[in-house]
């Protein structure tokens, strides 16, 4: 099993059990945080912003949701029951015999099965939050509490997830989602987090303020318990001698001095009042956070974070479980990622992480989102999982799923998936690109389309004529098997894309590439601008991802 430490940051594709299984080591996770596909029948779509600014009409699938009982089901049931503990057996039976073979007990098998893996591979100090909402909670409690024990729930987070709804007529809205937080065991990291104080709280909490500005409130100095040996009269810097509380001070003769050095003493009005502490409103923290989290809004439609992805989490969120239970350097994992929140907020904090997802069109956004966060700052990854040479790619083509092959070959040209027409349509565009040759800002278009099987001129006749449709810069045609003579030929008489700063011949307009030559490095031909001082290029060369993975490949 492959060792942790020295780990570099990765992004997996494929399906988290085997990964997890595979590659990730027995208590070397410090934190998990995930939030798996609910049950709700539900096929999710993804919009893509596209780099010109635009929003892409395209909903591309990424996931279907339901899990429904079948094969898998019944054999990741029958592993459960002969290898899992005994509690978690019993409650999955009970469970099995209330629900049947029933999409819930598949969703809840699948789930077990891989919370188990995730308990094994967590530290002794780790912790896990499980995200979810009321579709299946109830019954993933009980699966936590079988395979953590009940003693190591630590809480119940309410998030408010979204405003009040107004299409509810006959229940209440549901706006919030929970989020389980797990320890492994009692000695887990954690460091407590606070709120920050609303505006004019400041002035009600700390109302004195001081000659330099500083706010501050008074606080007792008495001992809540009897103390002898804190029972002193003290002297003060304005001469006054002040007594103890029966019960005494709360410290120490020479901590006092030094309170009174600092001026952090408050002289009562009379000399026989009694002696108070000043406590500074730039030492408090805040309030100590609570269970319920109504301070972390839902990305709303024009935030700047923004991906149209349809359960993406805020950056605050996952920031916040992060810091609470996690140090800089520990390593993070997220089994169902998504569009890379967990490890977008890791990066942030400096954190080590791992990333799994079963969709390649999921893993192209995370690079693309890591890629456009961080830029050249990007701490080095690698993607795992994804084809490295010609056998692995037809594999993916012909054996594992056609439109993964798709996403992941557009990925290679830093192309991401294009806009469908009407469902169903085949629009001749499988994937769009943009790139800046002038300094006007404006981005120039690109169309890819991608072939796993057979290919024949005629393939290129009407690929010509989708990019004249798309009135396009350039069109890259990318292909599985090698052209022939006659496709080569045909490609050429598009002729070729000149820019009008450009002296010379441009570059060819439709372009024919083999899976082959981009596992091979070879990339397309594209102008490239060099900009002047007052002009920034949007695409960046950035470093981490090896074997032209990365979407953003042009310098």
């Amino acid at each position: 099993m492959a060792e942790t430490s020295g780990w570099k940051n990765k992004l997996y594709f494929g399906d988290n059990l085997g990964i997890l299984r595979e590659h990730v080591q027995d208590g070397s996770v410090d934190l998990i945080y995930l939030d798996p596909p609910f049950n709700s029948n539900a096929t999710y779509n993804v919009l893509f912003g596209e780099k010109s600014g635009e929003r892409s009409a395209a909903q591309i699938t990424a996931f279907d949701d339901t899990w429904h009982w079948g094969i898998e089901s019944e054999a990741a049931f029958k592993e459960l029951v002969e290898k899992a503990p005994a509690k978690l057996v019993d409650l999955m039976r009970a469970l099995r015999s209330f629900l049947g073979q029933s999409d819930m007990m598949a969703y809840l098998t699948m789930m077990a099965i891989r919370l188990v893996e995730l308990h094994r591979v967590l530290k002794p100090t780790g912790s896990l939050y499980l995200h979810c909402d009321p579709t299946a909670s109830h019954y993933l409690k009980l699966v936590m509490d079988g395979i953590f024990a009940v003693q190591n729930f630590r809480s119940e987070i309410i998030w408010k997830r979204t405003t009040a709804h107004s299409n509810v007529y006959r229940a209440f809205g549901d706006i919030t989602d929970s989020i389980f937080f797990y320890s492994k065991g009692d000695s887990f990291q954690w460091t407590q987090q606070f709120h920050s104080l609303v505006p004019g709280e400041i002035e009600r909490r700390f109302p004195h303020v001081d000659p330099d500005g500083r706010r501050w409130r008074s606080e007792n100095l008495r001992n809540p318990g009897i103390r002898p040996n804190l029972h002193y009269p003290y002297t003060a810097s304005n001469g006054i001698t002040y007594q103890p509380h029966p019960n005494g001070w709360t410290c120490s003769i020479d901590k006092m001095r030094e309170l009174d050095k600092q001026g952090r003493l408050h002289f009562p009005a009379r000399a026989e009042g009694r002696l108070r502490l000043k406590f500074f409103a730039n030492e408090f923290p805040g309030v100590k956070l609570q269970s319920l989290w109504d301070d972390i809004s839902a990305i709303g439609a024009q935030a700047k974070e923004r991906l149209g992805y349809p359960t993406q989490k805020p950056e605050a969120l996952l920031e916040r479980i992060i810091k609470a239970s996690s140090n800089e350097g520990d390593l993070v994992l997220d089994p169902f990622c998504g569009c890379g929140t967990t490890v977008v907020a890791a990066e942030r904090l400096k954190r080590r992480w791992i990333g799994i997802d079963i969709t390649h069109l999921a893993i192209n956004l995370m690079v693309n989102r890591l890629q456009d966060s961080f830029g050249y700052e990007l701490t080095p990854f690698e993607v795992e999982g994804v084809p490295k040479d010609l056998e692995s790619a037809r594999d993916l083509a012909q054996n594992v799923d056609r439109h993964h092959f798709e996403w992941w070959a557009l990925s290679l040209v830093g192309a991401r998936p294009a806009q469908d027409k009407k469902k169903g349509a085949d629009t001749g565009i499988d994937g769009v690109l943009y790139f800046y040759d002038d300094e006007s800002g404006t981005p120039k278009k690109g169309v890819v389309q991608v072939k796993s099987g057979h290919v024949k001129s005629g393939d290129i006749r009407d690929f010509k004529s989708v990019i004249e449709r798309e009135k396009a810069a350039v069109g890259l045609f990318l292909t599985l098997e090698e052209p022939s003579e006659p496709m080569t030929k045909e490609a050429a008489t598009a002729g070729f894309y000149e820019p009008e700063h450009f002296q010379g011949r441009g570059v060819p307009k439709l372009q024919i590439l083999t899976i082959e030559e981009l596992l091979s490095s070879k990339r397309p031909e594209l102008p490239r601008f060099a900009p002047s001082a007052t002009f920034k290029q949007a695409p960046r060369k950035t470093k981490g991802v090896k074997n032209g993975e990365s979407n953003l490949w042009q310098e």
